[in-house]
């Protein structure tokens, strides 16, 4: 009996990813298709650019602000200079919450919300992400009314922004807004996820 009454909640989560069956890889932003998200820059002076990355649902904050260290550093090798510095930073939370009645009934109550959040580089929070299943039993909750009670979820999408200044020679040493780029790419290449090779 309780399976059933929670089929429906689950056939809905199921549909609610079936647009991004994967996490966002290290890649040019894409808009559209199975795999959303990516890395975006902009100059804005000669020494200094704008660096986006962003996720898909699927994708974790941590994983968002590592990609946009790694295409900062990426983008300050391949013009010739040493190291970075993070002018302005910000990380982006849109989320969205749902609520799915056992009998299949949806009912949004909130939309995508949005919340920034300051610490890329700096071991940026670990927030819980993609919390499915907070669910409420039946005939409670949220909407006594609903005989089978009701499941609430909230979807999370994260965006980190920076702007950066590109500089030569030694990093100083007292700067928590400096990096290497060198470092930086050395260190998070193993966390780097690329895009899965096209089959032939």
């Amino acid at each position: 009996m309780t399976r059933s009454l929670h089929f429906p909640a689950l056939l809905a989560a199921a549909a609610l990813l079936a647009g991004c069956a994967t996490v966002t890889p290290y890649q040019p932003q894409v808009s559209r298709g199975s795999v959303t998200g990516g890395y975006t820059d902009t100059q804005v002076e000669p020494d200094r650019l704008r660096v986006s990355f962003a996720g898909n649902t699927l994708t974790s904050r941590e994983t968002v602000e590592v990609g946009l260290l790694y295409r900062a550093a990426e983008l300050t090798l391949a013009r010739g200079y040493d190291w970075f510095e993070l002018a302005d930073r910000a990380t982006d939370r849109k989320a969205y919450v749902s609520a799915v009645g056992a009998y299949g009934g949806v009912s949004a109550f909130g939309g995508w919300g949005h919340g920034f959040g300051h610490g890329v580089g700096h071991g940026g929070g670990r927030h819980g992400f993609g919390h499915l299943g907070h669910g409420f039993g039946p005939g409670g909750g949220l909407y006594p009314g609903w005989g089978g009670g009701l499941d609430v979820r909230t979807t999370e999408r994260f965006t980190a922004t920076a702007e950066i200044l590109l500089r030569r020679g030694a990093k100083p040493a007292d700067d928590p807004r400096a990096f290497d780029a060198r470092a930086v790419q050395q260190n998070l290449e193993p966390l780097i996820r690329r895009p899965a090779a096209a089959s032939s």
